[in-house]
């Protein structure tokens, strides 16, 4: 594409063609991620792209999305281009400073609601919050929840309290480096995605994953640094029969039930995401169990 009048089909035609080819991406995906920078880049709904196929874009547009392009050629990931990510049928602002929402990590959302009945004021705490995706969601499909969200990262929590906003869902903000800032606090539920990488990782060097923030990702030099910190922790501030429910990689599922155990964890299991790779595993607080 070199900037000539051609129309709204042919520009996203060829820019999936590019990204195929230089990204390594299937075609139906690589035109869903051109559609997606065409529609960002012109402040259009995607199904405007689809009825105005024929229309031809003036010489500005045509710039601007190309600009867009050449980043994502780059590798910089569509989401950060855009500034925005669809979760759980919801649309969240992103950045460079917090992980891009994935579609696996619904898995711990819906995990989440099974232990929230609708009418119930129970107490949940979202550990390492990122965008927000997971405490908000959760505030907004379980209204009565008392919901409670915490990241170490100022600049995190600054774009979770802007989602929340925007998304009117009643969330309270900390900033903790995981239970830190929660003394004597107790959960009836606590979730997490928190870092799980190893640090020698050769994954943390391809695609998207460069430009997130890597203090987001990993985790010492086996990647259980933070997971190990959490589970040994939770049990101090989960109520009677809390669960508590964490995401981790598709080969650590064996070591974090374990943890779990060791931590004196009951009904200790791992779920598999829609891939059927084990995604996250949780246990549950003793109903005897009297937190510190």
């Amino acid at each position: 594409m070199n900037g000539a009048a051609v129309t709204v089909a042919r520009l996203i035609h060829d820019a999936t063609v590019r990204i195929a080819d230089t990204l390594g991406l299937g075609r139906r995906e690589a035109r869903i991620e051109a559609r997606a920078l065409a529609a960002h880049a012109w402040q259009v709904e995607t199904a405007w792209l689809i009825a105005h196929d024929t229309d031809i874009p003036d010489l500005m547009q045509t710039a601007a999305f190309l600009a867009l392009l050449e980043q994502r050629l780059a590798g910089q990931p569509v989401a950060y281009l855009t500034g925005m990510r669809e979760f759980y049928g919801r649309r969240f602002h992103v950045g460079p400073d917090v992980l891009i929402p994935r579609p696996e990590t619904e898995l711990l959302v819906e995990r989440a609601l099974s232990h929230l009945p609708t009418g119930q004021p129970l107490r949940v705490l979202d550990l390492g919050t990122g965008s927000g995706c997971i405490a908000v969601t959760i505030a907004l499909e379980r209204p009565l929840a008392i919901v409670t969200a915490v990241d170490r990262s100022p600049a995190a929590l600054a774009l979770a309290q802007r989602n929340a906003s925007a998304l009117k869902a009643a969330v309270r903000f900390l900033q903790s480096d995981w239970f830190a800032a929660l003394a004597g606090e107790h959960f009836d539920l606590i979730v997490g995605n928190p870092p799980y990488v190893a640090a020698d990782d050769p994954h943390l060097g391809r695609g998207d994953v460069r430009f997130e923030p890597l203090a987001a990702l990993a985790a010492g030099h086996d990647g259980f640094g933070d997971l190990r910190r959490i589970i040994r922790d939770a049990p101090a501030h989960l109520a009677p029969g809390g669960w508590l429910w964490l995401e981790h990689g598709f080969e650590q599922a064996e070591l974090t039930r374990r943890l779990l155990q060791e931590a004196c964890m009951q009904h200790v299991q791992t779920l598999q995401d829609a891939a059927r790779l084990p995604r996250i595993s949780g246990g549950q607080a003793s109903e005897k169990f009297t937190a510190n």
